[in-house]
């Protein structure tokens, strides 16, 4: 992370701690829902299947920045889908840091040739090993790990989403992590039970479980781009939501927090730790602004 991005982002942590703002600072754009999977835990695919033109796209980034954005992310559906004439999703993020975003992630399935190096993180999911990765996602894993070998760039995260299926495949996947020299960490997040997908969501004590799992391998040196500080609130789910800190744009509508934000419930049983992690760091949590720092500047 550039010296200038980081005490920007520092002066904004503080000025939100101390006066207690609720300004965001991480902005998520949605470019389309239209995937080409149809996973198991996912309750936002394929809905309209519309892909939102570049002139939108751009207004929207520009609204973002207009509000104080400087991190942001491009979502889908399946954001390699997407394209606008001879715009693809390198032109995007390419637009989004002459506008000043200070970094800029992408998020994807993976099935695509991963050839984007102007992305300061991709983050990719991946579900387990092989069996437990297809069972949510079909039959992918293989093409998945045959594009991170090829990748143009060591940008990845791999991103796991633990559920009832695969929450035995946390330490293959930070292995993974840990051994793939394009991968530079794995980021989890347990399983927020969206409409029709309750059947995956973890007790409290497999959650407690899933959280030791990942700390032994931090442990033995796995890159775990999360902070176990924020682990006992996730468990728990007693970290405040939404965070405010974070928006969703998706077809000109704007979110706080999140896409599903209006489901009853659901921010009660939100599984996402980086919700978590922001909440928590913006609160003043100084076991968390510690760790964040060091997180950060060691994987962006």
């Amino acid at each position: 992370m550039k010296l200038s991005s980081f005490v920007h982002l520092a002066g904004f942590g503080v000025k939100t701690i101390l006066f207690r703002r609720k300004d965001p600072i991480l902005g998520t754009i949605i470019l389309t829902d239209k995937c080409n999977l149809h996973c198991k835990h996912c309750s936002v695919n394929n809905i309209t299947a519309v892909i939102y033109p570049y002139g939108q796209i751009r207004e929207e980034m520009v609204r973002l920045y207009g509000m104080g954005v400087r991190i942001l992310f491009f979502c889908g559906g399946e954001t390699f889908l997407w394209r606008d004439g001879e715009r693809g999703l390198r032109e995007l993020v390419i637009e989004a840091r002459a506008l000043g975003f200070l970094i800029v992630n992408v998020v994807t399935n993976g099935t695509y040739p991963l050839d984007l190096p102007q992305a300061d993180l991709i983050l990719l999911s991946l579900d387990g090993d092989r069996e437990r990765h297809n069972a949510i996602r079909g039959d992918t894993y293989d093409l998945i790990l045959e594009n991170i070998r090829n990748a143009s760039s060591d940008n990845i995260c791999l991103y796991m989403a633990i559920n009832q299926i695969n929450k035995g495949a946390i330490r293959h996947v930070c292995r993974m992590a840990k051994e793939e020299p394009n991968v530079r960490a794995v980021s989890f997040n347990f399983h927020t039970p969206y409409p029709d997908t309750e059947e995956l969501a973890l007790s409290r004590e497999e959650k407690a479980w899933c959280c030791a799992d990942i700390i032994q391998m931090m442990e033995e040196g796995a890159p775990v781009f999360n902070l176990k500080s924020a682990f006992p609130y996730l468990i728990d789910n007693r970290f405040p939501t939404p965070c405010h800190q974070c928006v969703v744009m998706e077809d000109g509508q704007l979110s706080t927090c999140g896409r599903c934000i209006h489901v009853p419930g659901l921010c009660q049983r939100c599984g996402y730790f980086f919700v978590a992690e922001y909440t928590l760091l913006f609160r003043g949590n100084i076991k968390v602004i510690w760790e964040m720092l060091r997180t950060y500047l060691h994987y962006i």
